[in-house]
């Protein structure tokens, strides 16, 4: 079954991962983001691993990345559990210190960042296409939010601000809030959103880039909070 999991990851530089545990992480986020694995629910590796086919190697190689994502969490004896949901006031939170990263991050791109940089952003946009839109398909919308992730995080890395950059790649937001939703006008109108933010960007328009951010992640957070609703 994990063979037929179409996972890339957007690792830290210098980072090493195996193949298998790449697709083990695939198949694992897909199922977190889906619900197929409930909030609290226990994860067993050995059932895990019976189930994708694979050692307990990879599956512990995935799990551990996924606990550091803040998708699973890890006790001493009791093995890993799917990690709760983000709360209202976490979510609240974790926009508000978005909006203090993201646009100074969107800022410092479209002043310094050196033309194989803007490319490298065309690039994560142009990976982030319609067909991904399908949330009928748990590994699409997974790699949905993992092609969403790397775009943001490219965007810090061009900021030139190593802080910045850290701290958005630390935050592991996309993980954390693909959760709260799979409604289909989250993809859909973050790929014209994004288009914007990169547009900015290449055009070296720096008031613009953090303006075309701003009103993403304004945008991205109202769609989400639809969760806390109903």
């Amino acid at each position: 079954m994990v063979d037929a999991v179409q996972s890339r990851s957007e690792g830290r530089p210098g980072m090493s991962r195996s193949p298998v545990a790449e697709q083990v992480y695939g198949e694992v986020l897909s199922r977190i983001l889906s619900g197929e694995l409930q909030a609290e629910e226990r994860i067993t590796i050995d059932a895990l691993g019976r189930d994708l086919g694979v050692s307990q190697t990879p599956i512990r190689e995935a799990l551990h990345r996924l606990d550091a994502d803040g998708l699973v969490v890890h006790a001493h004896l009791s093995g890993y559990r799917v990690a709760p949901r983000l709360t209202r006031e976490q979510f609240e939170a974790l926009v508000e210190i978005r909006l203090l990263l993201e646009p100074a991050a969107a800022r410092y791109a479209a002043s310094g960042s050196d033309e194989k940089g803007r490319r490298a952003l065309q690039q994560a946009a142009a990976c982030i296409t319609p067909d991904l839109i399908d949330t009928s398909d748990h590994h699409a919308y997974a790699r949905f939010s993992q092609l969403d992730a790397a775009l943001h995080n490219s965007i810090a890395a061009q900021s030139g601000n190593s802080f910045i950059e850290d701290a958005v790649s630390r935050l592991h937001t996309h993980a954390r809030l693909f959760r709260l939703s799979d409604r289909a006008d989250i993809t859909i109108r973050a790929i014209d959103e994004h288009s914007a933010i990169v547009a900015a960007i290449t055009e070296r328009a720096p008031d613009r880039a953090a303006e075309a951010m701003r009103e993403h992640l304004e945008r991205s957070a109202e769609r989400f909070r639809t969760a806390f609703r109903s």
